[in-house]
């Protein structure tokens, strides 16, 4: 008998379903790579999603406390290519002290303790700020201080709000329910945003995007949750609906936020992910604002019972 939850037979059927669903979309993008642009990079995605998913299912599908400990290795690395991103990596002091409070994180998840989750934050910031004080120097410890916090704040505490999620009843699947989402949410927008739609989304900021194409790639986000909702507690409309607005305007959200960031950094790429398109924010920003509000909302949700 497989431990964890390889152990279930719903948790095996959805893998297969899902890897299943990866090679067939992206034999299609392969054979339309060439036929635009968007096409090509969804191609690229598919590709490095066919090399991590069969590692983030494996972990997931482990007993407790491997798929936290998986998270939080995520969220370490995340924050690493953040700060090379931004040219802090060298600032050791910053970066270890962003390091502590992401493990501090998981310490409090692995502990059940909420309350203390949110007080992580806090500390860590007074942790920033002492560091001037131990350097003795205040040169340029304002923009340090703020960016260290910023890759805290989005790559530890809100990606960490997935470790929370596991809390959950029948947590494992809504987390790996929310990430199917939320990357079929933005490959399809790519994939049809050239021949769907003219008006663009923040065309200052990102002008792959269009209104047209973020409302048809919703609508089949919904689409998607509504078919998968076997995977929630509850499979009532209340609950796969809010999944499905959550992983496509969340997503959206914190894949802009982001980008805004890299643009003003004058930085778009920091290193490769696996063979695919983008580094490996590419995979996490879409998840800073989905993990904390799908988490708060269906917590929400299940207190309120049969309200």
């Amino acid at each position: 008998m497989l431990a964890g939850a390889w152990g279930s037979e719903i948790f095996r059927q959805t893998v297969l379903i899902v890897l299943a669903s990866l090679f067939l979309s992206g034999l299609v993008m392969y054979f339309l790579k060439n036929k635009g642009h968007y096409f090509y990079i969804s191609w690229f995605s598919i590709k490095s999603w066919l090399f991590f998913a069969p590692i983030l299912f494996i972990f997931f599908g482990l007993p407790a406390p491997w798929p936290l400990v998986f998270l939080t290795c995520i969220a370490i690395y995340g924050s690493k290519v953040f700060f090379q991103m931004m040219g802090m990596y060298h600032r050791s002091y910053f970066v270890i002290v962003t390091y502590l409070g992401i493990i501090g994180l998981a310490f409090t998840v692995q502990a059940g303790n909420r309350n203390l989750y949110n007080l992580v934050p806090m500390v860590v910031l007074l942790g920033l700020c002492l560091i001037p004080l131990a350097r003795n120097n205040y040169k340029s410890m304002i923009q340090y201080i703020s960016l260290a916090n910023l890759a805290f704040v989005f790559l530890g505490w809100s990606f960490m709000h997935l470790g929370l999620l596991m809390e959950l009843e029948k947590g494992i699947y809504q987390l790996m329910y929310l990430i199917i989402l939320t990357e079929f949410c933005d490959n399809t927008n790519l994939a049809i945003a050239r021949s769907v739609g003219k008006w663009k989304l923040f065309d200052r900021i990102d002008r792959k995007r269009t209104v047209e194409s973020t409302l048809v790639s919703g609508t089949l986000t919904v689409a998607l949750a509504f078919a998968m909702r076997h995977l929630l507690p509850d499979g009532s409309d209340k609950y796969w609906l809010s999944a499905g607005v959550v992983a496509s305007l969340g997503g959206l959200l914190g894949d802009y936020v982001m980008t805004v960031i890299r643009r003003d950094a004058g930085i778009k790429v920091v290193g490769a992910f696996i063979w695919g398109r983008g580094d490996f924010l590419h995979r996490m920003d879409r998840l800073i604002f989905v993990a904390p509000i799908y988490f708060h909302w269906m917590a929400y949700l299940s207190s309120q019972g049969g309200r």
